[in-house]
């Protein structure tokens, strides 16, 4: 009877911490089907905790301009919970817009910095993000990952 009790309470406490693990958090990847880079992020992404959609785009630029990010691109556009992340950007930057929820469209790490995830060796300190704001505003520092 002893250990039907502790079996009994080891299944409530499994259960129960069941409850407070957080699901992956979804985003989706638009991105040119040739990009090994693009897919190299995607693998970040997921090596990080989120569920990636991956969808191949033939007209990027076009994807660009529906999210208003054109003026900041990189190689692929991501969605998240109403943000737009654009280009390389670290997940550390990516958990701080999630948790802050500034009032812009997204952040975006310009161009495709070479010391950015899916684009060789990180240096934690040396990259840029910034936020993009809504209506066509001037983007500024978000944050330094």
């Amino acid at each position: 009877m002893k250990i039907f009790n502790q079996l009994m309470v080891a299944l409530v406490l499994i259960v129960a911490s069941a409850g407070i693990v957080q699901a992956a958090t979804a985003i989706t990847v638009h991105k040119s089907p040739t990009c090994g880079c693009c897919e190299k992020y995607v693998d970040y992404l997921r090596g990080n905790g989120f569920a990636v959609k991956a969808v191949n785009e033939s007209d990027m630029d076009a994807i660009k301009k529906r999210h208003g990010v054109s003026h900041v691109a990189s190689c692929h556009t991501a969605l998240v919970e109403g943000y737009v992340v654009e280009g390389h950007v670290p997940v550390a930057a990516i958990r701080k817009l999630l948790k802050e929820k500034p009032a812009i469209a997204g952040i975006s790490a310009p161009g495709m910095p070479m010391n950015s995830p899916g684009m060789g060796e990180t240096k934690k300190g040396t990259l840029t993000i910034y936020a993009v704001p809504k209506e066509g505003k001037e983007p500024y520092v978000f944050s330094v990952e």
